[in-house]
């Protein structure tokens, strides 16, 4: 029989009505829901020709507590709230599949899970090289949803302040600074599927791409430095001259240095560069200047013999316009993988023509879709949320399509080390969405200090210093700014200092918030380093191998101090007006597996408590959080 809803699972119903009736977000024509379903019938319609064509069963659909649990941590990377859960389970809604994916999409945590995975592809990084506005540029791009042929377009051609929010997408390149050749080939890497890297220094025996090509493509960015430095210089090398770099002005010094002149980009791209002095092949010399030029798709080029001011932004331009299907094919795949856990083709950074996939129609298919839909990535996930294809039960079986997907089920895989923490922190402080986004920290700090606080922060002191049009007036405002900070204490701090310090919040290592609000990469003591998190050295970085440090944190760590042992913890909430053990056993495993016990489960569960009393609780949470169940997707 049908239980009767508890007023938490009410009141998750009125907000999942409100969230069918409202748009939390700009709506566009092809966001209308019968459009979705109609792309959504295609996808299927295509898979189940495939199936036809290799004489494969069409699965079962899998039932309303795995479609729950994989819906959550697909689209917001975290398992329901009991209360959540139990108003899917309990609800008997013909349409609750389609309502339950639409709540999902219009919540902060599909921005957050978003978050996550821009920071993995982008590898970024903040509070250890003073990329923090960029990441909160990437972050609040997630959360505005913005088109991924804007986002790309910002990343690639931006110039200017990196403390403004209108050009803080600089970080693309600021981060790697000295690098401007991996970068090109990360560039490549990311949105068009290419491998050049192997190009930087030989041509490729592997592909067709040579080195000549190679720095072609590189001249579009050659020339990008930062913006008016050079009229620091003299002063710097002054103040840091003979070992003199820990004094106070040479601290002070130092924030204009790095945090406002080698935080901005100045430079379009020149268009032109010179080939390195080892270069070794016929097509040119060492000392060559070489013009811009793009290795495929449509041709852009840039004269070699005179410099221009606009490279990047032809190269955005080109990667996004006139690359034929290569750049929303790419992007499509990458979306694919993230919804249905494995690319149409596989690796997801290598492109692969339509006409030479396993999947002609489809991948042709998904390409078109997400440029109909306006690269909007929330909607093209929407449309794959829907399909019977995504509901499929778990294959437990390797796919038996080389290099791609037989989509005969999801395959079972382990969680990422952000789902697996941000269900950690569902269980241990309840819905991690309530908690706003982590503010950007504005403050100026001196040797590791806040200073000026209330009254001049760090967008204000970079649009000020790069507005500086001479040596000598930098050399006054450094002075005037030295003299400020000096004069600066806690007591003469403006009327709204104690505002700000508050707005910024610094997080320890068992901090319950979205992986997502937590610093990138996370410390090397921290739970998501050790279950694999990027440490944001290279694309994709992020692991999901098992290992004994793992089994120990789940045995020692958080899992036991904000859970097992903490009954203040929001899981042991869920058995308030418990009045058996019964119900308090069903109840828990609601709240950590998203679905009632078994039978059998229920009898074990049930001496586990006889035996042991309450301690029995803790310990059938501590059981479940480190089963394979829980930590694995299916």
């Amino acid at each position: 029989m049908k239980r009767s809803l508890t007023f938490a699972a009410v009141t998750v119903a009125a907000s999942l009505g409100c969230l069918m009736a409202q748009s939390s977000w700009n709506a566009k024509p092809q966001d209308d829901l019968k459009s979705l379903k109609k792309a959504a019938l295609q996808v299927d319609q295509y898979i189940a020709a495939f199936y036809r064509s290799k004489n494969l069963p069409v699965p079962e659909v899998t039932d309303d507590a795995t479609f729950l649990r994989r819906a959550f941590l697909v689209s917001v990377g975290r398992i329901p709230t009991p209360e959540e859960a139990l108003e899917f389970l309990e609800i008997q809604d013909p349409t609750k599949r389609e309502a339950l994916v639409e709540y999902l999409l219009k919540s902060k945590g599909f921005s957050s899970h978003m978050a996550n995975w821009a920071f993995d592809l982008l590898r970024v990084v903040d509070g250890r090289g003073d990329f923090e506005p960029y990441r909160h540029w990437i972050r609040t791009a997630m959360a505005n949803n913005m088109p991924w042929n804007e986002f790309t377009e910002h990343l690639i051609s931006s110039s200017g302040d990196g403390w403004d929010p209108a050009t803080a997408a600089v970080g693309y390149y600021t981060r790697d600074r000295g690098m401007p050749l991996d970068n090109v080939a990360n560039t490549m890497r990311i949105f068009l599927g290419t491998r050049m890297e192997c190009a930087q220094c030989h041509d490729d025996p592997f592909g067709t791409t040579e080195r000549h090509d190679f720095y072609r493509l590189a001249a579009f960015t050659h020339g990008q430095g930062e913006e008016g430095r050079e009229k620091m210089q003299t002063l710097w090398n002054e103040l840091t001259s003979e070992k003199r770099d820990n004094n106070p002005e040479a601290q002070v010094a130092r924030v204009i240095w790095d945090r406002v002149y080698g935080m901005s980009l100045g430079g379009g791209g020149t268009g032109q560069i010179e080939l390195p002095t080892d270069y070794q092949y016929h097509d040119g010399k060492p000392g060559d200047v070489v013009g811009a030029h793009t290795p495929f798709g449509q041709a852009v080029l840039m004269s070699g013999k005179r410099e221009k001011p606009k490279g990047r932004e032809k190269l955005a331009g080109w990667i996004i316009s006139k690359t034929g299907e290569q750049f929303p094919s790419v992007i499509a795949n990458r979306m694919w993988k993230h919804v249905m856990g494995k690319g149409v083709y596989e690796p997801i950074d290598q492109f692969v023509p339509a006409a030479k996939s396993n999947y002609p129609e489809l991948v042709g298919y998904i390409g078109k879709l997400i440029v109909d839909l306006g690269y909007d990535l929330r909607a093209f996930q929407h449309v794959l949320l829907l399909t019977k294809t995504f509901q499929f039960a778990t294959n437990p079986n390797p796919s038996v399509v080389e290099g791609g997907d037989d989509f005969h089920g999801r395959k079972i895989e382990r969680l990422s080390a952000e789902q697996i923490w941000d269900s950690l922190v569902t269980l241990a402080a309840g819905d991690p969405d309530k908690q706003p986004m982590r503010p950007l920290d504005e403050r100026i700090y001196v040797a590791g200090q806040p200073v000026l606080v209330g009254k001049k922060s760090m967008p204000e002191l970079s649009k000020e210093v790069l507005a500086l049009k001479s040596e000598r007036e930098v050399r006054a405002y450094f002075s005037k700014f030295l003299s400020e900070v000096k004069s600066d204490s806690p007591g003469n701090s403006g009327a709204n200092s104690m505002t700000l310090m508050n707005d910024v919040r610094a997080y320890n290592k068992d901090a319950k918030i979205r992986a997502s609000e937590l610093p990138s990469p996370a410390p090397r003591d921290h739970f998501l380093y050790l279950f694999g998190a990027s440490d944001r050295e290279v694309v994709e970085a992020s692991s999901r191998e098992p290992n004994v440090g793992q089994v120990l944190s789940l045995m020692n760590g958080f899992v036991q101090r904000e859970l097992v042992n903490k009954t203040s913890a929001h899981l042991y909430k869920t058995l308030d007006g418990a009045t058996t053990e019964k119900e308090k056993v069903r109840r828990l495993y609601i709240a950590i597996l998203s679905r009632p016990p078994s039978t059998e489960e229920m009898s074990w569960m049930l001496d586990e408590v006889k035996s042991q009393g309450d301690a029995g609780y803790r310990n059938i949470v501590s059981a479940l959080v480190m089963s394979a169940e829980f930590l694995f997707l299916q």
